[in-house]
């Protein structure tokens, strides 16, 4: 027997004996970050698909043809993968954000399109925007330092926009920043409501019972909020 199928039968022993992919190959830099974006890109099917508390090495492994070994090579265990996941879905809310701003120079429109993009990011991935702004694992939990990070990235978007407005005369603030977080808590907790509405059955008559009327919803708060700060 050659030594490329006595090499061959020890590999499929191992996949038979502990049911995983065998590890890839990852020599090179360039292989390690191929096979960290694939596990990244694996994480984000299982937690859209199957929800965060399927988010276990096997399973990230399995969805991405490796084995765990990989996660712990490329992100040191199940922590750091969550942290990647947590980091990659604030990127992903900041090109919405940015995508949503495009062509607006007015500041009072700038803020309504942060908001539009901020609930258009909501709905379309409520399984991620639940990992980074809730705690569906009660074991996960980002340290101070991580979150000011990711949270920085998008609320800067926000910030520039109301210090805009505020320049302009059209809202009244000492502290564009405090007006910022104003703004956010307005958009954050009006989006939050309508996800967890849409969780269930439609309640006739009720403000959020559609798409169009949770956008409406959205639209009348944060403009009621900025009526205030004028």
């Amino acid at each position: 027997m050659s030594l490329l199928s006595v090499i061959t039968l020890v590999m499929m022993c191992v996949i038979a004996r502990y049911g995983e992919s065998v590890p890839r190959d990852v020599s090179t830099p360039k292989e390690l970050g191929a096979l960290r974006q694939d596990l990244l890109d694996a994480g984000m099917r299982v937690l859209r698909d199957q929800g965060a508390l399927h988010l276990t090495l096997r399973r990230v492994a399995d969805a991405a043809g490796t084995s765990t070994m990989g996660i712990y090579t490329c992100f040191g265990g199940r922590a750091g993968l969550l942290e990647a996941i947590y980091r990659y879905g604030f990127s992903i809310l900041h090109e919405a954000m940015t995508t949503s701003l495009n062509g607006h120079t007015d500041p009072l429109a700038r803020i309504m399109a942060v908001a539009y993009g901020y609930r258009r990011f909501a709905l379309s991935d409520p399984a991620l925007y639940a990992l980074m702004f809730e705690r569906p694992l009660p074991d996960f939990d980002p340290s101070p330092e991580q979150r000011h990070d990711a949270l920085g990235l998008t609320f800067s978007l926000l910030t520039e926009a109301t210090s805009a407005a505020a320049d302009a005369h059209l809202i009244r603030s000492i502290d564009p920043v405090r007006a910022a977080y104003l703004v956010w808590t307005t958009i954050h907790g009006i989006v939050s409501i309508e996800l967890t509405c849409s969780l269930r059955s439609p309640l006739p008559g009720w403000f959020l019972n559609s798409r169009e009327e949770g956008e409406r919803v959205l639209t009348d708060g944060v403009n009621a909020l900025l009526a205030g700060l004028a």
